[in-house]
């Protein structure tokens, strides 16, 4: 018999915070840039066309001594249903001896780490003083893309909201998203949360119809869509801004011109995957630039690779999202699970 244990989504949102959350992340890409972890082959397959897909990523960290997977589906149409679009569990194993140590629902996880992401690319390649940042896409990731944001760049005073299938999107989320915000935050410290609750309240948001005008002031741009064509064009914006794309990750998908990435200093959080399935993938076919072109983030937050040299510069930061940022937050959601007693224990 093996203990196992099993931690609900409730249970995951008790223990995890942003704070956490973009220290793990940061710290899985840098373990990667100092080869100290495995990335597995990625599963991934649509099961209704735009309307349903699945991955399984897997990998392995040396240094916690943990390897697993994650299994997470997306369902547009669940939101119809009052249903969660993004559903899944990642499985944590021992490294030294392979048996299971936990099952982990990755709704809430997938979300906190997409969202930390996102947040890296703009707080290391954007630049200092950036004040606005632009959210293309309103589904439920775009929440969590907006919190880890904030609470990473403090100078950001303005967030325009873009939904590039209905304006009435765009719309609804300018008036929720406050409400929404202010359940990220989970923190026993009350003068960490009244901070939280002001930093939201000094923010601006902005539903636009069209991003053009709005990307005259933009400085950073995060996109999470499934879109499969570009949604914002290279005549379209200015010298300095960054992109952080996060939702390319599978062959076809495609937020921006890739044009863009003529006259951008690109960075990827691994160059085979990006290249393959991120937003990179177009660039790459349609021969702008090459896998050499690439820099690995990782690199940069050690300091083996320069980031943003100039405000003039464009940066890109392709997000496809690796098995390491999961093993790396959920190892530091059971370790947090069991010195706080956490959780159900099962033996299988």
């Amino acid at each position: 018999m093996v203990p196992i244990r099993i931690l609900s989504d409730n249970d995951v949102k008790n223990i995890l915070d942003i704070k956490n959350t973009v220290a793990c992340v940061e710290k899985a890409y840098a373990l990667k840039a100092n080869n100290q972890v495995r990335l597995f082959p990625m599963v991934s397959e649509v099961i209704f066309e735009g309307r349903a897909e699945m991955d399984i990523k897997s990998g392995m960290l040396n240094e916690e001594d943990v390897f697993g997977l994650k299994l997470v589906s997306w369902f547009g149409d669940n939101k119809n249903q009052g249903l969660p679009a993004i559903t899944g569990l990642t499985m944590l194993f021992d490294l030294k001896n392979g048996f299971p140590k936990a099952m982990i629902n990755a709704s809430y996880l997938t979300g906190m780490r997409t969202g930390a992401a996102g947040s890296i690319g703009v707080k290391h390649l954007s630049k200092q003083d950036s004040k606005t940042l632009m959210i293309v896409g309103t589904g439920v990731q775009a929440i969590f893309q907006i919190a880890a944001t904030l609470s990473q760049v403090q100078t950001i005073n303005k967030v325009y909201i873009y939904d590039p299938v209905k304006y009435e999107n765009a719309s609804k989320f300018q008036y929720s998203i406050k409400t929404e915000l202010d359940k990220i935050i989970n923190d026993i410290n009350d003068t960490y949360n009244k901070s939280w609750k002001q930093r939201i309240e000094s923010v601006q948001f902005v539903a636009v119809e069209t991003p053009v005008k709005a990307l005259e002031e933009t400085d950073a741009v995060i996109t999470i869509t499934p879109s499969r064509k570009p949604l914002i064009f290279k005549e379209w914006i200015k010298p300095g801004i960054h992109f952080s794309c996060v939702g390319a990750d599978m062959t076809g998908k495609q937020e921006i011109d890739e044009k863009i990435f003529e006259v951008a200093s690109v960075y990827v959080d691994d160059i085979t995957q990006a290249s393959t399935v991120g937003e990179t993938q177009s660039a790459i076919r349609a021969g702008i630039l090459g896998k050499n072109n690439l820099t690995e983030i990782g690199q940069f937050i050690l300091g083996n690779a320069k980031g943003r040299t100039s405000d003039e510069e464009i940066t890109i930061f392709d997000s496809t999202g690796i098995a390491l940022q999961d093993l790396a937050v959920s190892k530091y959601i059971v370790s947090k699970a069991e010195e706080m007693n956490v959780g159900t224990i099962v033996q299988i």
